[in-house]
């Protein structure tokens, strides 16, 4: 099995989601992350689908989804022409000894301090699922007290952009008669 993230324009109608979602469940297949968001036009929406499946499959899944009237167009995006984002919100637990140990690591990964209290840190990380776990294995030893992740977002590399040319023609109304 490999591991396949797809970015999928969807009109921006309710339900959309779940029927998506049901394709794969109804398939077998797990979905690893799912984010879903507005785009730069109102009418929609962004996904990007995670999952871990054999080609072929996945293949006939995509095929099922093109048929969906709400899915405007569907794109496998892999790590060399893409970048992949996720957010993380991490409470970790900070002592007086501690703190100091827990500031110099959220600096050295770009990280935010979101949040403080007498006993924690809330730190917000952002970044490749690579750096999120090298983060989340240093700050293990401190406490992790709570921990809250984001699905991976996506986007092609460049200039290219998968709306070019892919969004449904809007009708634009004739102007009014002039006489």
């Amino acid at each position: 099995m490999s591991r396949h993230t797809l970015s999928v324009l969807v009109e921006n109608k309710p339900g959309v989601l779940a029927r998506i979602a049901g394709l794969f469940s109804r398939r077998g297949f797990n979905i690893e992350s799912l984010a879903v968001g507005p785009t730069e036009s109102p009418e929609v929406s962004r996904m990007t689908i995670v999952v871990n499946v054999e080609e072929s499959p996945l293949e006939q899944v995509t095929k099922q989804l093109n048929k969906l009237v709400e899915v405007i167009k569907i794109v496998e995006l892999d790590r060399e022409t893409s970048v992949t984002r996720e957010l993380v919100l991490v409470k970790v637990a900070a002592t007086t000894q501690t703190r100091g140990q827990v500031l110099d690591t959220v600096q050295l990964f770009r990280a935010k301090v979101i949040d403080v209290a007498s006993d924690a840190i809330t730190v917000q990380v952002t970044g490749n699922a690579g750096k999120i776990a090298d983060f989340l294995r240093i700050m293990e030893p401190f406490g992790i007290r709570e921990l809250v992740q984001s699905g991976m977002v996506a986007i092609g590399r460049g200039s290219r952009s998968i709306s070019e040319r892919s969004l449904r023609p809007v009708p634009i109304p004739a102007p009014p008669a002039v006489g």
